[in-house]
């Protein structure tokens, strides 16, 4: 069976996804990156978007009438400012999230759609097995090392490293790194049930319930740079992230962002949370 046909694999959730969204995608230019072997990038062809592939190791890359070039995503892609419509990646192979978000930001357009799929890293399964021993599976995967967290490493091509999941991200900080790139979430899309995280779900979702309610109330009292109205809207969207049945259960987190602005204008609306250097 195809990755893309198993619902147990995230691309079957993404092809599902570009399936239901082909009016939106056709004549679309949509970035693909990581690319791998092409599954989604041959998804994007059949479904008449304009795929651009991009990957580490373009050797890999296996699609009929698609050319794959080489990118690092710390070095920047090899596109114009605002050029594309979409783009479809995994961020935890990725060492600089933020840089990678904002790279996203800058290619895409004001509207743009950027699509991230990762392993859940905040469902009760994650969460407890980081608890128990730091690891993405506890009782059948280490911790991340330097055997089994390297997916690619080919010195004759490349000295560049493609990492697996060393960079697991949860759904707070993946978040507020694409806020302070431009983004707001869209949507999350819910892809499949971890039948661990639902069995400890009714024993353990009373405590996260009390504990997020509990943080947002003395934050909504905190932080007087802001007004009541704007913590409400952050802290609220925050909370109901952090209590998300579907978020505590998911296998995979699938969120599909919108470019609200360019990341160059995100701090102009920040403000600091220390003195600046030099006062008293």
């Amino acid at each position: 069976m195809k990755y893309e046909d198993n619902p147990r694999s995230i691309k079957f959730h993404v092809k599902k996804y570009l399936l239901a969204n082909r009016r939106f995608f056709e004549g679309k230019k949509v970035v693909d990156f990581p690319a791998g072997n092409g599954v989604t990038s041959r998804i994007l062809k059949d479904i008449g978007a304009v795929p651009i592939p991009l990957d580490l190791f373009p050797e890999y890359f296996e699609v009929e009438g698609l050319s794959c070039e080489r990118a690092n995503i710390r070095e920047g892609l090899p596109l114009e400012g605002s050029s594309v419509d979409a783009c479809q990646e995994g961020i935890e192979h990725f060492s600089d999230q933020y840089g990678a978000m904002k790279e996203f930001s800058r290619v895409l357009k004001i509207n743009g759609t950027l699509l991230i799929t990762t392993p859940n890293y905040s469902n009760i399964r994650a969460r407890l097995s980081y608890f128990l021993s730091e690891s993405e599976r506890f009782n059948s995967t280490m911790p991340p090392n330097e055997l089994d967290s390297i997916w690619m490493s080919k010195q004759e091509i490349t000295n560049e490293i493609y990492f697996g999941h060393i960079f697991l991200i949860g759904i707070q900080k993946l978040r507020v790194l694409a806020k302070l790139s431009g983004f707001k979430i869209k949507k999350y899309h819910f892809t499949r049930i971890k039948s661990t995280s639902l069995i400890l779900l009714p024993f353990f979702y009373p405590f996260i319930l009390l504990s997020n309610w509990i943080a947002y109330q003395k934050n909504l009292r905190k932080n007087k740079d802001y007004s009541k109205e704007i913590k409400k809207e952050v802290y609220g969207e925050i909370f109901r992230l952090g209590i998300n049945p579907r978020v505590l259960v998911g296998g995979n987190l699938m969120i599909e962002f919108e470019k609200e602005q360019d990341f160059s204008t995100v701090a102009q609306g920040l403000r600091s949370r220390h003195k600046e250097f030099g006062t008293t």
